[in-house]
């Protein structure tokens, strides 16, 4: 436990020290050539913009976030039971996978407005607009998950007369568990990026809201403070998603913690 964690914090500082040393090299790239605030501001006054009480930002973090979870949740329910469906009968395969391939392949920065004349500003949309950029990862790496069973093992448990629900139950799902989490580590970064399109669009509050507020008006501390923000949630629900990978799979990653290949 002790060799573990000694490995975790050196780990931990050698991120935090190569952080540091970025946001020096930004601030001595930004005094040297003397680079307006406007084109590139430097992280001081990006940190001063940070905890500038005027921008709210603990409202506009709470918007995005509570958005971005919901938005996941919604994905991850929707992908999830359309894969076991589409896995479960060649009928509904054919039914659903074009219709999934066709909506995959809209912008969904043009069904924005349309979400937004149905259902106003507000939650709604931005949940839509970020569900559909999100939920067809997960369709794709669940429904290959259920797929990829060993042959052998499926002539194995068909021998015993194992029921087609048996053999989803107890093959098929575990068998996909590292393609699930595989397709949510994916949602859980689109889900961000597909919440602040939402907001771009229709919202009057969240860190999309301000970043366009910001840009009306070209100031741009705070928008690099919004692009700094979204940048931590989306590492931290990339985290979320990796411990919940290893508290599902403990059998999928070697001692050290490293996955296994």
């Amino acid at each position: 436990m002790e060799k573990k964690a000694k490995q975790y914090f050196k780990a931990t500082g050698k991120k935090l020290l190569s952080f540091l040393c970025f946001l020096g090299l930004w601030q001595l790239i930004v005094t040297v050539f003397q680079i307006k605030v406007f084109i590139l501001p430097s992280p001081v006054a990006v940190m001063k913009a940070l905890f500038d009480s005027r921008y709210q930002w603990w409202d506009h973090i709470f918007a995005t976030s509570g958005e971005i979870i919901l938005s996941f949740l919604v994905t991850a329910v929707v992908g999830v039971g359309l894969s076991l469906l589409i896995a479960w009968s060649k009928f509904l395969n054919k039914l659903i996978m074009p219709i999934i391939v066709l909506f995959n392949s809209l912008p969904k920065i043009a069904l924005a407005p349309l979400f937004l004349m149905w259902f106003g500003y507000g939650l709604v949309p931005n949940i839509l607009v970020a569900t559909l950029i999100a939920f067809f990862p997960v369709v794709i790496n669940t429904t290959t998950g259920l797929h990829e069973v060993e042959s052998d093992l499926l002539d194995l448990v068909h021998y015993l007369n194992a029921s087609k629900l048996q053999v989803f139950m107890k093959i098929r799902i575990p068998n996909s568990l590292p393609y699930i989490f595989a397709g949510f580590k994916i949602a859980a970064t689109m889900c961000v990026v597909g919440a602040i399109v939402g907001e771009f669009i229709a919202s009057s509050k969240g860190l999309g809201y301000l970043l366009r507020d910001a840009q009306a008006f070209i100031n741009t501390p705070p928008m690099f403070a919004c692009l700094l923000l979204l940048s931590f949630l989306g590492l931290l629900f990339f985290t979320i998603i990796g411990l919940l990978e290893r508290i599902c799979m403990p059998w999928n990653f070697k001692e050290g913690g490293e996955m296994e290949q």
